[in-house]
């Protein structure tokens, strides 16, 4: 078993992912993992960088399937014995003038942001070691889709009690809404992507708050974050980041000192934690 430390980069292989994956070649003390859906794009992505003179290592992972998350899990776990730095970048929107049915982009927009993300957690968060740095990327559109649900739905959304069972709850919730045609009378915002990254957000508090209670003395620290409006495939030339740009927050976070207790269980961007 490899007592080098290991880091993770969840759909890396373009966009700001990549962008991660390069910094932490550079900064981070040990092995980094580019991941992607597609082997291929993985492999031409790793190519890339070791032209720049960057060694990335690829595994496949596919948030969607719960067996590729698997795969990767007893992967780290034999050869590693765990996980140093997990980066969860992984996600999807549609575009704005795309055409399917909201029903549909409420679905397939939350199975990957929202539950392929949980997943990745679910599965990877007990191989953490001590000192290890968890990040999830959410986006600042959590905070303005919040903003845009109901009272009732701002108070759970901000609880420092909610569950993850709860999470889950009201995540289907809106998926089931939305295709019922009742989303805006059940105080929803119209974003799936907004919502999408509202759970991610959550979620990661709820996280922190567990590993405060489970993991105490271990110095993990997991957060949050917003990158920023980045030129990629996703968001489209028009935004006035660049992907390296956008990965200084994530980046910051992942490699967050030894000594350092905080932020945790935080929102940030721009390295600045956000009131949520």
């Amino acid at each position: 078993m490899s007592s080098v430390p290991v880091a993770v980069v969840t759909g890396s292989n373009k966009g700001i992912g990549l962008a991660i994956v390069r910094d932490l070649c550079k900064q981070f003390q040990g092995d980094v993992y580019l991941t992607a859906r597609d082997p291929g794009r993985g492999q031409e992505a790793v190519a890339k960088l070791q032209q720049e003179g960057l060694r990335a290592l690829f595994h496949q992972l596919d948030i969607d399937d719960l067996q590729s998350i698997r795969a990767l899990r007893d992967f780290l776990k034999e050869k590693y014995g765990g996980l140093n730095v997990l980066v969860n970048n992984a996600g999807i929107a549609f575009k704005v003038q795309d055409k399917t049915p909201f029903a549909v982009q409420a679905e397939v927009t939350l199975k990957t942001n929202f539950f392929g993300t949980k997943n990745v957690c679910t599965e990877l968060l007990p191989l953490m070691k001590p000192y290890g740095r968890v990040v999830n990327v959410s986006s600042m559109v959590s905070c303005s889709a919040l903003g845009r649900c109901s009272p009732e739905l701002q108070q759970k959304f901000r609880s420092d009690t909610i569950t993850e069972e709860e999470l889950v709850q009201l995540m289907n919730k809106f998926v089931e809404d939305t295709r019922k045609g009742v989303h805006d009378k059940e105080g929803w915002p119209n974003t799936a992507y907004g919502v999408s990254k509202i759970g991610v957000t959550v979620l990661s508090r709820i996280q922190a708050r567990l590993l405060n209670q489970n993991r105490k003395g271990e110095h993990i620290l997991l957060n949050a974050c917003c990158p920023g409006w980045v030129r990629t495939d996703m968001a489209g030339p028009q935004a006035t980041k660049s992907p390296e740009e956008g990965a200084e927050t994530p980046v910051y976070l992942a490699l967050l000192p030894s000594d350092a207790d905080a932020p945790h269980g935080q929102f940030v961007s721009e390295k600045t934690v956000r009131p949520w």
